[in-house]
């Protein structure tokens, strides 16, 4: 157990490399020509034709790419199950899986009372059924079942919402909002040519940032022509290579799936583990408790809840908006950390100094963070000279 403590606290530099800003303009711009052959189109005209979008009901299948650049085996092998609670069909434990790698999903809607999503493993499947009051989750390799009741009382607000940390995740049209929810005059957006995606006419939207020191290259979204849903969402970076998400569509259907896709029965010998039994077990003992430096046990927990030691400030804005939060705390000696734990850091991280002092840059693909020795720490989806200037600024 004290093993287990003194390393959660050398997670912190790997956690805030999990956190980015970024604020999104709208610039119109003509299609480019592509085929299939559709009408020209705004890219003001198309953004209005996603919000327009009402798709209730689909059913279908998509992948999901994601590579962050960071070695996630060698992270799952240090931290050895740090954190885990007492379920394996538990959401918040199990959909990290899609953090990394390749995976297929089956899903099915039926408006925003009933929603399943299917994880395909090789022969082992994980689901996730939304139906009215009840979140059910199934785990096939550990034969094991996770329950959570919404509030209670119809007419209560948030009566019918997914528990808080058990919703589904993102879909294409969920990640394009995301994108597209704030304007400024930071961003290029255009239509680009047009796309078949999982065997539909698709508009392809792209969306550059103008400003330098991004390490966003370019979002695209590729667009139904007849309803406006997303099908396919493309991350890239600057660096190159694979996409650092890639979702999409391979095959979809928006007529309504049959109510008997979202019921759901636990089978026989299934371990079922009710959602305020796994809270309890985790008011028993958590092992991160007390093991954050100062006031990033406030700032994660409350994030961006204020300014100060504790809570977060924003230097810039766009997509070269940098957070930055005061720890109140000297930052961890990577060298009092367990072989693993130093391991994955060094692999993770480019020691830097300037005005500000010395600390170390921790690297992904998209997500940037630099941790100072005094345990200031600045994240972005920046690059690491933006991080270092801000923090010689001294804002």
């Amino acid at each position: 157990m004290a093993e287990t403590r003194k390393a959660s606290r050398f997670i912190v530099p790997v956690a805030v490399a999990g956190v980015a800003a970024a604020t999104i303009g709208l610039v119109p711009a003509l299609a480019a020509s592509g085929d299939p052959d559709l009408p020209e189109i705004t890219a003001q005209q198309l953004i209005e034709k996603i919000a327009a979008s009402d798709t209730q009901t689909l059913s279908g299948t998509f992948k999901i790419s994601t590579d962050l650049g960071l070695p996630l085996g060698g992270l799952t092998s240090a931290l050895g199950g740090i954190g885990g609670g007492p379920s394996s069909a538990d959401p918040s434990e199990k959909l990290t899986e899609l953090v990394s790698g390749s995976h297929t999903l089956r899903v099915a809607a039926d408006g925003p009372e009933r929603q399943k999503l299917t994880l395909l493993d090789g022969s082992d499947e994980y689901s996730l059924i939304h139906n009215g009051d009840d979140v059910w989750a199934y785990d096939s390799k550990s034969n094991e079942v996770f329950h959570e009741k919404a509030p209670a009382g119809a007419d209560a607000p948030g009566a019918h919402e997914v528990p808080k940390g058990k919703e589904l995740p993102g879909t294409p049209k969920q990640l394009a909002d995301e994108v597209l929810k704030a304007a400024g005059d930071t961003t290029s957006i255009t239509v680009d040519g047009t796309a078949k995606v999982a065997g539909r006419d698709a508009y392809q939207l792209v969306i550059k940032p103008k400003q330098t020191g991004s390490t966003v290259e370019s979002v695209k979204i590729a667009v139904d022509a007849a309803n406006g849903t997303p099908l396919k969402f493309t991350l890239s970076s600057v660096e190159g290579g694979k996409p650092v998400v890639d979702a999409g569509f391979t095959k979809v259907d928006f007529s309504k799936p049959a109510a008997s896709d979202f019921t759901f029965k636990a089978p026989e010998g299934a371990k079922v583990t009710d959602g305020a039994a796994e809270k309890a077990a985790g008011e028993k003992g958590d092992p991160f408790e007390g093991q954050l430096p100062g006031g990033l046990e406030g700032a994660f927990g409350d994030f961006g809840a204020g300014s100060g030691e504790g809570g977060m400030n924003v230097i810039g804005e766009g997509w070269t908006a940098i957070a930055k939060i005061d720890s109140g705390a000297p930052a961890p000696k990577t060298d009092e950390a367990p072989k693993e734990i130093q391991g994955l850091l060094d692999s993770l991280g480019d020691k830097v100094t300037g005005k500000f002092g010395s600390g170390t840059v921790f690297k992904t693909k998209i997500v940037n963070a630099l941790l100072t020795d005094d345990g200031k720490v600045y994240v972005g989806a920046v690059t690491k000279d933006a991080l270092v200037d801000a923090a010689n600024s001294g804002k």
